[in-house]
């Protein structure tokens, strides 16, 4: 089996077991598809139609307000999913980009694939059940930080819960994600650091 689809079944069995016959059903629905750094891999306009696996690279998702400046919706990287989930559920133009940070290789399932996968592996769908619950119950605790919580709190549970993360994006992308300037984002750091020595 190809390494990246290795990658791939594997993440699936830490949540749900699949058998041999599971795994040959799903291999063939499966696409690679390569982005070099900076490559876009949605824009706004276009729908998605497939639901993507990060085995390699790092991507970021964002929109542009009035103003043109980016808002980070969605950082990601290696055995992490990524996608403008509204367009693939409602099938309606994108309103974001997603755009590779590093030279990136991704799998993808088309929808049309995975909706027979529902059917010819169910643990699929029961993969899929609590995939989508996790993705809710961390956009509920995200959107309860942003309200609840000052920004060095909300940086200190950002690199706590994502040690790995922060060195992999620059610190724009970082800014913006949580909601604050670059400027101020150097300062947390630096108080971090402070804190911990």
């Amino acid at each position: 089996m190809d390494k990246i689809i290795g990658q791939l079944i594997a993440h699936f069995k830490e949540i749900v077991p699949l058998d041999e016959t599971d795994i040959n059903a799903i291999i063939p629905k499966l696409e690679i598809k390569e982005l070099d750094k900076k490559d876009y891999l949605i824009q706004p306009g276009q729908v998605s139609r497939h639901m993507r696996f990060i085995a390699k690279g790092s991507l970021h998702s964002y929109y542009t307000d009035e103003d043109g400046r980016e808002h980070t919706a969605q950082l990601g990287i290696e055995n992490w999913w990524i996608n403008d989930l509204y367009s693939y559920l409602s099938e309606s133009a994108s309103r974001m980009y997603i755009q590779a940070v590093e030279n990136t290789t991704l799998v993808q399932i088309h929808r049309n694939n995975l909706e027979l996968l529902y059917k010819e592996v169910p643990k699929i769908s029961e993969f899929w059940r609590l995939k989508m619950q996790g993705a809710y119950l961390i956009l509920q605790e995200r959107t309860f930080e942003n309200m609840r919580f000052d920004a060095y709190t909300r940086y200190r549970t950002f690199v706590n819960s994502y040690p790995d993360i922060e060195q992999r994006f620059p610190q724009y992308m970082i800014a913006s994600y949580l909601g604050i300037t670059i400027e101020y984002l150097s300062a947390l750091r630096k108080k971090h650091i402070a804190d911990r020595s």
